[in-house]
């Protein structure tokens, strides 16, 4: 597990531009309206949530690396994602120190919510019903990812 933290880079496409800091990133709402789609600005500045089902990047299979989409902090690669069968991005873990958690009290049962330490996005919750190694699942909405293949276009 600590090799695939570790090693993240490796499936970071050569020349491919993305966030170097976590320092933080601030922006107005008036800022993020202009970078951001409708439905990205949604779910990483007001916390929604997109249908399941409803992105690519949950069948998404190359290799290569999920960034912010607020911000283009790399987040997860795709030897961290797996199949959850719930209709969203899911990962396993995570790249280190990209992620903060809070509480969600906004169902009935408190979930942990998380975020990208950058931008402050919001990117979806973490279950205790992943696979193995970690038993975690981050149920992410793919609108608040960007992909970037390894080779190819994304």
């Amino acid at each position: 597990m600590e090799e695939l933290q570790k090693n993240w880079r490796a499936l970071l496409a050569e020349g491919a531009e993305v966030a170097s800091s976590t320092a933080p990133l601030k922006r107005s709402n008036e800022e993020w309206r202009k970078r951001l789609s409708p439905e990205q600005y949604d779910v990483l500045r007001r916390e929604g949530t997109e249908p399941p089902g409803s992105s690519p990047l949950d069948k998404e299979k190359r290799p290569g690396v999920f960034v912010c989409a607020g911000c283009s902090l790399p987040l997860f690669t795709s030897a961290m994602k797996f199949d959850s069968g719930t209709g969203w991005p899911s990962f396993f873990t995570t790249i280190p120190g990209t992620l903060g958690t809070s509480r969600d009290f906004k169902l009935i049962l408190p979930r942990t919510e998380y975020h990208c330490v950058r931008c402050g996005g919001h990117h979806g919750h973490i279950f205790d019903d992943g696979p193995p190694p970690t038993g975690l699942r981050y149920c992410n909405n793919g609108v608040a990812l960007r992909f970037i293949p390894k080779t190819g276009k994304a």
